[in-house]
């Protein structure tokens, strides 16, 4: 499993807290006081515990269970022996749902099935089955609902949410840079595992960096468990919410202690699948997406469906760069920006863009993707060298159109051409503007702001924390 998670995570052997390594090994004690007798633990040639006391009767130890949630912070797992439980998130625990909504009589006692699924997860399906981003929605949702889902929504819908906050972050810390040196650059924080990276190797010193804006999965996550519950007269507990991502870091971001909902003791988002789980699904159900009937699009607006599915400008990673760049140069300096000309850094990867005015940087914004560009920017930052105002930090090379949880290409196709393929039915729908989004201006006014500003902020943000290694984890053999 470890081999799917993005490369920024492998190369520095933070996969560790996916299966066991040497950086993931807490040595258990030898021995233990039991009262007046003394326990030994003796591990055997096949891995397995056993607690042996002085008169040599021996007892089998069971195995601990490490969850994604566990290892998010802590330096070195609890032994050697165990292997991290990830059922809670992937396609069976989804299945296990739904079969267990039919053998209850009592429909109060189902779980409500959401599924949310991402735009570039439609676009790898869409290549993979040679139709369009949109009919592969529609479709999807027949599929998905054919075996028990209730709703399926887009998170193109929360992505803009993501965006329009993040404009407004980047304005507030642009405004205070002068009083906080680490209010800029703001470092884009929509990709999990940047974070998971940012947070275990360069912990308080980058922390302060990040965008405290949710990403689009964790949006979707508070407004399906916060607005979508309230307006359906469920309980959030009683919400099984289920999203559609293009890859694996997905599912450790569901995991973080700060996307639990303790007072309905509930994760906002209960199970992260991969665009290959989905057609690992289609697959068990032997079912091609061509062959399935078209389905009317959900909203959680209206009881009216057909919507029209609409995509944003930028990058396939979410257009953060693009759409805070064109909003701080109107806000800030009144220049309106049509197109973005976009300068090549190093690689295909590292690309700036800059605002001038009179021989004078306004702005200069840059997309940074995959690992040793990540690296390159984070040592330009602890020399004070890095001349940015924003950076759009993925840790896939290519940004999430080429996430690790995507579709792979057919054997007489190169991942060249399939990532090609995947980047234009992307970005073949219709492009939208976030200011312009008439049903998210009216969901910010109508329940966001109702809470307050202090209760809005937390439903809109998150925060980061610092974790310890005890184990070097950047012993990397290139």
């Amino acid at each position: 499993m470890a081999s799917h998670f993005s490369g920024v995570l492998q190369l520095t052997d933070l996969d560790d807290f996916i299966t066991p390594s040497q950086e993931c090994v807490k040595p258990v004690k030898v021995e233990k006081k039991q009262g007046r007798s003394v326990a030994k633990i003796q591990i055997e040639d096949d891995g397995s515990y056993f607690q042996v006391q002085q008169d040599g009767q021996r007892q089998k130890l069971e195995k601990a269970k490490i969850t994604l949630n566990d290892c998010l912070a802590c330096s070195g797992c609890i032994t050697s022996a165990e292997s991290v439980l990830i059922t809670q998130q992937s396609h069976e625990e989804l299945y296990r749902v739904l079969r267990h909504n039919k053998q209850q009589v009592i429909s109060s006692e189902q779980k409500v099935v959401v599924v949310s699924v991402s735009p570039q997860s439609r676009a790898s399906l869409a290549a993979h089955y040679g139709l369009g981003s949109s009919d592969v929605a529609r479709r999807l949702t027949s599929f998905l609902k054919n075996l028990g889902v209730h709703h399926v929504f887009d998170t193109g819908f929360s992505r803009t949410f993501s965006l329009l906050e993040s404009q407004r972050e980047f304005l507030e810390r642009f405004n205070r840079k002068d009083e906080d040196k680490k209010a800029l650059p703001m470092l884009a924080s929509a990709c999990p595992g940047w974070i998971c990276y940012a947070e275990k190797t360069h912990g308080e010193f980058i922390i302060p960096y990040i965008s405290t804006t949710r990403s689009p999965q964790q949006m979707m996550g508070s407004v399906v468990k916060g607005y979508f519950a309230t307006q359906t007269g469920v309980s959030p507990q009683m919400i099984y919410h289920v999203t559609v991502m293009p890859c694996y870091d997905k599912k450790l971001e569901a995991s973080r202690p700060d996307f639990y909902l303790s007072e309905f003791e509930t994760r906002e988002v209960d199970c992260v699948i991969t665009s290959g789980e989905v057609l690992k699904m289609l697959e068990e159900e032997n079912v091609s997406l061509r062959d399935v009937e078209p389905a009317p699009l959900d909203t959680m607006f209206s009881k009216t469906c057909g919507e029209e599915l609409l995509s944003h400008e930028g990058s396939g990673s979410g257009g953060y760069l693009h759409h805070i760049y064109k909003h701080a140069a109107k806000q800030l300096f009144g220049v309106e920006i049509e197109e973005l000309a976009y300068k090549t850094i190093k690689n295909k990867d590292f690309q700036e863009v800059t605002l001038e005015k009179d021989g004078t940087v306004l702005l200069r914004f840059a997309a940074v993707y995959g690992f040793r560009n990540i690296q390159n920017l984070v040592q330009k930052l602890k020399r004070g060298k890095s001349p940015y105002h924003f950076v759009e930090v993925m840790a896939c090379p290519s940004g999430c159109l080429n996430g690790g949880g995507q579709l792979k290409p057919s054997s007489d196709q190169s991942s060249k051409e399939l990532l090609q393929q995947v980047e234009e039915l992307y970005r073949a729908e219709r492009t939208s503007t976030p200011e312009e989004d008439t049903q998210v201006a009216e969901l910010y006014h109508s329940w966001f702001e109702s809470f307050g500003e202090e209760k809005a902020r937390q439903l809109l943000h998150t925060q980061y924390h610092a974790v310890q290694k005890n184990t070097n984890g950047l012993s990397i053999k290139w």
